[in-house]
């Protein structure tokens, strides 16, 4: 049975502005560490982005910090600014009206502006450790009234290569304090900084829950011997048309690549990496969350601020390094009760990560070849029929009736609808599908079966099945094909993200 956040100790108030928030039940992690961080015990926590750790950690310090203190007396370390900013307003919003004041340090933002409100006077510093040693050094920040010390994320801080910093600022935190680390694994290098810095610490884990096989929907397209990733990546991205994607590479030059091609090749699409300004960040997840752009191309690193409700797909064009992280891609998306799509892209020498994937979330991906020219312009006469239907329901359809009356005195009904309809698709169809980037297997006439794919071989969803039609599709009026030369550059190995 769960228990309240008043059963596990927090206040009454606190309580009631959690409520006001939507905050009913405490989750798993929440039930687990808050009692333990309220006691005044350091904590380990194991636990996935996504299980309410935020929380865990941040409301017990809030309910001990002292207002009339105007000092830093809780030190947050994150290792990417988005995911700062996401900490900081989570606590904003826990505070209330306490009356408490809370500040994010990151780089990319005006240091004097951050150095300003410090001397103003602030309770909580939520920071990255590059922008937490600058104003150290400078001596803007003091640690000396820091009773909370939380390490968020801390298997990103060893793959980011901040273990070094995390230590130094660390070292220089009064000894007498409060620390709990979280992360969502436990490598020796963690476990050496638990032993060094955390005193007899209470362990807490949360097993990362497997991805609904009702919810998600693996797939796994397996990349032809001699062919690119970039230029398997165009057909899939036809055929299964996503709504809103991100789209998961290793490295920035990827990234930066990849958008290009498919901004190239007409697509609502951008970039989201460690080399964009936070300005640029911010105006691109702003535009994402608006549906202004479709899809993302990100780095993991760079996308542990990118949350987006409601997201469709996620595409592994580069499949991660651990089962871990593959689950925590996925989990981006079939939230909230709503289904998802899951596709990775499978080279030959990458079939055996692909079955430890599969046996890590208990599930087989659904193995699929990339789609077929005759494959994909089915694909397209749907989406075109389903847009009919819905124009023939419009207001704006009896506009063109006296049209029809015209031509019909000269040619059959019949003839005049399929000639709208060839234009209309052939406004639609990409340029690129003309090249000789696409098998032409199954190159029999495309026919239309009650909206399911036609071609052997291919997924069949009925139209009121797993894929919904958009209300409005739109046309693409245009594309310019995509060389051949671009798609080579992709599989380069580029600067880390």
């Amino acid at each position: 049975m769960n228990l309240s956040f008043q059963e596990l100790g927090l206040s009454q108030e606190r309580a009631q502005q959690l409520e006001k928030l939507g905050f009913t039940e405490p989750t798993n992690i929440q039930q687990q560490a808050i009692p333990h961080l309220l006691s005044g015990r350091d904590v380990v926590g194991q636990s996935q982005t996504g299980t309410g750790k935020t929380a865990a950690f941040s409301l017990p310090i809030l309910e001990r910090l002292d207002v009339k203190h105007r000092a830093v007396q809780a030190l947050i370390l994150a290792p990417t600014r988005e995911l700062a900013i996401q900490v900081h307003s989570a606590i904003s919003n826990f505070i209330g009206r306490q009356g408490l004041r809370v500040l994010a340090t990151y780089g990319g933002q005006s240091i004097d502006r951050q150095i300003m409100q410090l001397k103003r006077g602030v309770h909580v510093v939520v920071g990255t450790p590059g922008r937490v040693i600058d104003l150290l050094d400078r001596g803007c920040l003091k640690l000396d009234s820091v009773e909370w010390f939380v390490l968020d994320e801390a298997d990103e801080m060893l793959s980011m290569g901040f273990i070094d910093d995390v230590e130094k600022i660390l070292s220089q935190a009064p000894a007498e304090r409060q620390t709990a680390l979280f992360s969502a694994t436990m490598p020796p290098s963690i476990r050496q900084l638990v032993n060094k810095f955390l005193n007899s610490p209470v362990t807490v884990t949360v097993q990362q829950p497997k991805a609904a096989p009702n919810k998600i929907n693996q797939l796994a397209y397996l990349i032809p011997r001699h062919w690119t990733k970039a230029r398997a990546l165009q057909p899939i991205l036809e055929m299964e048309d996503p709504e809103t994607a991100i789209i998961f590479v290793r490295t920035r030059r990827t990234a930066a690549e990849l958008t290009n091609q498919l901004q190239t090749a007409g697509h609502s699409v951008d970039e989201y990496h460690g080399d964009l300004s936070q300005q640029a960040r911010e105006r691109l997840l702003k535009r994402f969350r608006n549906r202004q752009v479709r899809w993302v191309v990100a780095t993991d690193i760079a996308a542990r601020g990118l949350d987006v409700s409601e997201l469709s797909h996620v595409i592994n064009f580069d499949l991660p390094d651990s089962p871990e992280t593959y689950v925590h891609r996925i989990g981006r998306t079939g939230r909230a009760g709503n289904e998802g799509t899951a596709i990775s892209l499978v080279q030959p020498f990458e079939r055996r990560k692909q079955q430890s994937f599969e046996r890590h979330v208990r599930q087989s991906w659904q193995v699929l070849s990339i789609p077929t020219r005759a494959q994909i312009e089915t694909r397209q006469l749907e989406k075109l029929q389903t847009q009919v239907r819905e124009t023939l329901t419009g207001e704006r359809l009896a506009s063109f009736l006296p049209i029809v009356s015209e031509l019909s005195e000269q040619y059959d009904a019949h003839a005049i609808a399929a000639a709208a309809l060839q234009m209309a698709y052939d406004q639609t169809r990409p340029s690129w599908l003309q090249a000789d980037e696409i098998p032409e297997e199954q190159m029999s006439k495309p026919k239309l079966r009650n909206g399911r794919r036609s071609s052997s071989g291919s997924r069949q969803r009925s139209s009121d099945g797993d894929r919904r039609p958009s209300p409005k599709p739109k046309l693409r009026t245009s594309r310019r094909e995509v060389s051949t030369s671009s798609s080579k550059n992709l599989d380069s190995t580029g600067a880390n993200s």
